[in-house]
């Protein structure tokens, strides 16, 4: 099952961003997508935190919310560009993900967000990671300092609070 999964997630990406549909270029891009996901079958990557079918359902709802996220931080970050009112600082901030790939994604969503970059992580074995982030201008530290993301992250991830033991609130 995970195989034809990822054979068909593999191949709508393929054709969304081919353009061109004629029977030869369709041909490589099956036989592209059959090798990819063979090879994936072969290297284990299939398990659940390598296809991550747990999260197809709450990942549209999370795309279009960081989406939103850095449309509105683009024009705050053109904002104080132009005006030349930027305050940089450095902080550290939690993270509740329960997986490494929940922390890679806040650390991705973080950096995404213009404004905003994670410059290290702190992967703790008990108790709350800590990212430490650079902001353009303490507005933008708020934001990540206020927890929306992280929680939102959580929620993708399916892990409520995160690890067990963590607190973010």
């Amino acid at each position: 099952m995970r195989f034809l999964i990822l054979f068909t997630t593999l191949m709508a990406g393929w054709l969304l961003m081919s353009g061109i549909y004629n029977g030869l270029l369709i041909g490589f891009g099956v036989a592209s997508c059959l090798l990819c996901t063979w090879l994936s079958l072969r290297i284990g990557a299939t398990d659940r935190e390598g296809l991550p079918t747990h999260l197809f359902a709450r990942l549209p709802a999370y795309l279009a919310w960081l989406i939103g996220e850095i449309v509105s931080s683009n024009i705050a970050t053109a904002k104080i560009i132009l005006r030349g009112t930027s305050d940089p600082e450095i902080f550290e901030v939690p993270a509740n993900q329960a997986t490494a790939a929940g922390l890679a994604n806040y650390a991705n969503s973080i950096t995404l967000t213009p404004g905003t970059v994670t410059v290290d992580i702190d992967e703790a074995k008990t108790g709350p990671s800590r990212f430490l982030v650079h902001a353009l201008h303490p507005q933008f530290g708020d934001d990540v300092r206020s927890g929306d993301m992280d929680k939102r992250n959580c929620a993708l991830e399916g892990a409520g609070s995160g690890r067990s033991g963590k607190s973010g609130k």
